[in-house]
């Protein structure tokens, strides 16, 4: 929220140091699920590496502009992210190089964001659209000071989130309201900016992103950047884990 088993190798090793020619095939068929699974090595470096190239688009054309990600995304259908939110991580990591080429974003970093907040939009049941709408709304959890939550007392009148006591993250990336009021942007061409529409929730991530961090092709910017988004090392690390994956095609 904003501002809120893989083998080993080692165990792989020992695995297979331990079988012989034919129980090494019986290991592997064990490890990666029938002998199915992708076992490219996952990057372990900080920040977590682009992914695969976007092609060029016409960023200004009128209408959901990342619709012309559509063939891209498809060939990216290892990774098991919804298309249209793929696209929209695309089109926002499109965006923000053209307008803050110093920053560097890769779309598998504002991916793995919305895997860890939301499931790419489909969060207990949710759905995202063809034109980037994800309904049922997504709300956190009340931030009423509880035990582990910050205490943010409503800001918006329950406009964003429907709680008039206390704020709630809302949307595919869990922004809350005054920082969405701050931040929020429209991307796919409709005219609102709307904290439930994947196109606009990747792109204001991004830029949100870009903006606390700078250079996010370092590990001090990223690192920065993400602990502003989530004041947490661990969620840090795991969005790190999930956007290192998507860059060599594996499922996170």
């Amino acid at each position: 929220m904003m501002n809120r088993v893989r083998p080993t190798k080692a165990g792989l090793r020992a695995v297979l140091s331990r079988a012989g020619l034919l129980g090494t095939a019986a290991a592997l068929v064990l490890l990666t699920g029938c002998g199915s699974a992708d076992l490219t090595p996952i990057p372990d470096d900080m920040p977590p590496p682009a992914g695969a190239p976007l092609p060029a688009i016409d960023l200004d054309a009128p209408g959901r502009t990342a619709l012309q990600l559509s063939a891209w995304a498809q060939q990216q259908g290892s990774l098991g992210i919804p298309q249209v939110s793929l696209q929209a991580y695309g089109y926002a990591a499109a965006v923000m190089a053209r307008s803050r080429p110093e920053c560097g974003i890769g779309w598998t970093t504002v991916a793995g964001i919305a895997s860890v907040e939301s499931k790419h939009g489909t969060h207990r049941g949710a759905d995202v659209a063809d034109d980037g709408k994800v309904s049922p709304g997504i709300r956190g959890a009340a931030l009423d000071g509880s035990p582990g939550v910050m205490l943010i007392k409503d800001s918006d009148g329950g406009k964003l989130d429907g709680d008039t006591v206390y704020d709630r993250a809302v949307g595919p990336l869990q922004f809350i309201p005054e920082t969405w009021t701050r931040w929020g942007v429209d991307a796919n061409g409709d005219g609102i900016a709307d904290p439930d529409n994947i196109d606009d929730a990747a792109l204001t991530a991004a830029r949100y992103l870009c903006a606390m961090g700078g250079d996010l092709t370092a590990a001090p910017g990223w690192q920065k950047a993400l602990l502003t988004y989530n004041q947490s090392t661990a969620y840090m690390n795991k969005v790190r884990d999930r956007a290192a994956a998507y860059s060599v095609g594996r499922k996170a």
